[in-house]
């Protein structure tokens, strides 16, 4: 008997959406929990580190996206066909976790000359995933069958406007988030997901 999930996270895309991806592409059912900003005060005492998303298995709660996208893969058979392939997805996630945490200090940056060495260090990552797709004739990132990196890379890859202009200099990977987000399952939840709440705003947001 499968377990029964609740994810806890806020109104929007953010750390969840790489989760929520996993379960709509796996068919399977959990409560989508979305905190409204009133209650996080009183609940994040209650969370493992203070943070979401929170993913409730059977009631017992555990912290951190990638840790619980790991989990999900394995419930799900997601992880790749064999050590080879588990380790490289492994090691793609990581890479794109380096690229978010520069994406993450772009939004706060204010010196044009640290926003020209964030701009950079992105484009090395991007260019690195588009060698990466370029080179596997399934058009995934990993083997021939979709694994949960190719489901963490598109639902971050198409969370916020930026991310996807930035994929515009970029074909294979442009080509293979759209070939994600037109999997069936994937297609009909980013069509009905609820409508994410605004996000917040930085000095350089729309860069």
């Amino acid at each position: 008997m499968a377990p029964k999930y609740k994810l806890i996270y806020f109104n929007g895309t953010g750390r969840a959406e790489p989760i929520r991806y996993l379960f709509a592409y796996a068919g399977q059912d959990y409560v989508d929990y979305r905190l409204k900003r009133e209650e996080w005060p009183q609940l994040k005492s209650n969370t493992p580190y203070g943070k979401v998303p929170v993913l409730e298995v059977d009631g017992k709660p555990v912290a951190q996206t990638n840790a619980i996208a790991r989990y999900l893969a394995k419930q799900f058979k997601l992880q790749g066909s064999d050590d080879w392939e588990i380790l490289q997805a492994d090691s793609l996630v990581e890479a794109l976790g380096d690229y978010n945490l520069s994406s993450m200090r772009l939004f706060r940056e204010e010196n044009p000359e640290r926003i020209a060495e964030i701009k950079k260090e992105q484009a090395f990552y991007l260019a690195k995933f588009e060698e990466v797709l370029s080179s596997n004739p399934s058009g995934l990132l990993v083997g021939s069958a979709v694994t949960w990196a190719d489901l963490v890379f598109a639902a971050t890859l198409s969370s916020r406007p930026d991310q996807v202009d930035a994929l515009k200099s970029y074909p294979a990977l442009s080509a293979f988030v759209n070939k994600i987000n037109n999997l069936p399952n994937i297609k009909k939840w980013v069509e009905t997901r609820p409508k994410s709440d605004p996000p917040p705003t930085g000095p350089h947001h729309k860069r």
